[in-house]
């Protein structure tokens, strides 16, 4: 690939400057949607990328991260102040990663890849993680209940949890649980945050809890800072919610805040079942849940995997299919098969028509399961809850300097 040497010093990435990223009333019909709560179409993710503000990572840059095939494979692809967390990380100075889920319901595929991801670099470098869970959010943009988002919210601690994280380098806040560390941060930095930027960014905010959510979000990406002191943060995210950064980078540029601005590595969707955009429970087709079991899992992907294969075997035995549409073949190639040659391997395979779509879709059924199966595994070993996050909170320290001085 041809090398990209710009760095985010040469993008002004403030976000009132930025395209609105509600869909325009004269875009084309077909033209996607990809916003924190919407994602429809078929993503073009160099255009999205360049329409952003952000850099594609570079070779030398993916070289210099712990080996992991979502980096390889340039899944995560773009970013922003890569570098300067990268050398943190390479002089053992303190750097952090943040990446969160807004609990709405049970997680799935999409949800947990990039946990792992973080997870990998935290055994390599150290990395410490903090790991937000926006049950607010959920609640002003989407029509559930707060016990609705409560059970999710339990629901999404365990598997979080049976990832494996590392408990002394790992803190996990909940907003609702949380608030009274994560607020009286979320009212300094809201004065920072105009409604100009909010409308800009996100487009007309259906209600004020989403207009106010953002100062929130900016305190997520801020806490590992306000916590240690200013040091390099990396925010590895799905594409769609980069808005989330820019919005927070610009805060963390004001003067009045001791903090430096978070970096970005923007990854791309795991794609639904049934084709093009993210994972998502909402879909037509059902997400793969990280509590399905074999059974489910091979009946989804056999029934509902869009396939590159032609209609029938002799067409495809003399014509191949297309690895690039065929989501059986995009999950190995994703996450789910770590050896570069044999996904090379089963790609050139399935074009020259050797290997058929029905044995593609149980190969990543196999490693979608075998996947499950050890995850699964570490999340029934787990006990009572609030005993098992218990090592993963906010020490009493911590939240006495994230409080007010008020009496």
């Amino acid at each position: 690939m041809t090398e990209n040497t710009s760095t985010d010093e040469s993008h002004d990435d403030t976000t009132t400057d930025a395209a609105p990223l509600d869909q325009p009333t004269d875009a084309a019909p077909d033209e996607p949607t990809v916003t924190p709560y919407t994602v429809a179409g078929e993503v073009d993710y160099d255009r999205l990328r360049e329409r952003f503000g952000a850099d594609a990572l570079t070779d030398a840059q993916v070289a210099r991260f712990p080996d992991h095939p979502m980096l390889r494979r340039r899944v995560f692809y773009a970013g922003r102040d890569v570098d300067r967390y990268l050398d943190a990380a390479e002089r053992g100075a303190t750097h952090s990663i943040v990446t969160g889920v807004g609990p709405s319901g049970p997680m799935h595929l999409g949800h947990v890849l990039v946990f792992y991801l973080a997870k990998r670099f935290q055994e390599a470098t150290g990395a410490h993680v903090y790991i937000p869970l926006s049950d607010d959010e959920k609640f002003y943009a989407k029509d559930l209940s707060f016990d609705e988002i409560a059970a999710a919210t339990r629901s999404n601690l365990r598997d979080l949890l049976a990832v494996g994280f590392d408990p002394e380098r790992t803190t996990v806040v909940v907003d609702r649980l949380d608030a009274g560390v994560l607020y009286p941060q979320a009212a300094r930095f809201a004065a920072g945050i105009t409604q100009s930027t909010v409308d800009a960014t996100y487009g007309d905010p259906e209600n004020v809890g989403l207009s106010f959510y953002p100062a929130m979000q900016a305190t997520h990406l801020l806490l590992p800072q306000l916590v240690h002191g200013p040091h390099p943060t990396l925010v590895p995210v799905a594409v769609d919610q980069d808005p989330h950064v820019r919005v927070c980078r610009d805060v963390a540029a004001k003067e009045r805040f001791e903090v430096t601005k978070p970096g970005a590595l923007l990854g791309k969707f795991l794609p639904a079942l049934d084709g093009p955009g993210k994972m998502s429970s909402s879909d037509d087709a059902p997400a793969i849940e990280l509590t399905d079991d074999p059974d489910t899992v091979r009946g989804k992907v056999m029934q509902y995997a869009h396939s590159g294969g032609r209609v029938d075997i002799e067409e495809h035995r003399e014509h191949g299919g297309d690895p690039a549409v065929d989501v059986a073949y995009q999950y190995l190639h994703s996450f789910f098969e770590s050896d570069d040659e044999r996904v090379a391997d089963i790609a050139a395979q399935y074009r020259a028509g050797e290997l058929l779509s029905g044995e593609l879709k149980e190969m990543a059924a196999e490693r979608v399961t075998d996947f499950l199966a050890a995850h699964q595994d570490r999340r029934a070993t787990l006990g009572d809850l609030e005993t098992e996050l218990e090592p993963y909170r906010l020490s009493e320290g911590e939240r006495e300097r994230l409080r007010p001085e008020v009496l």
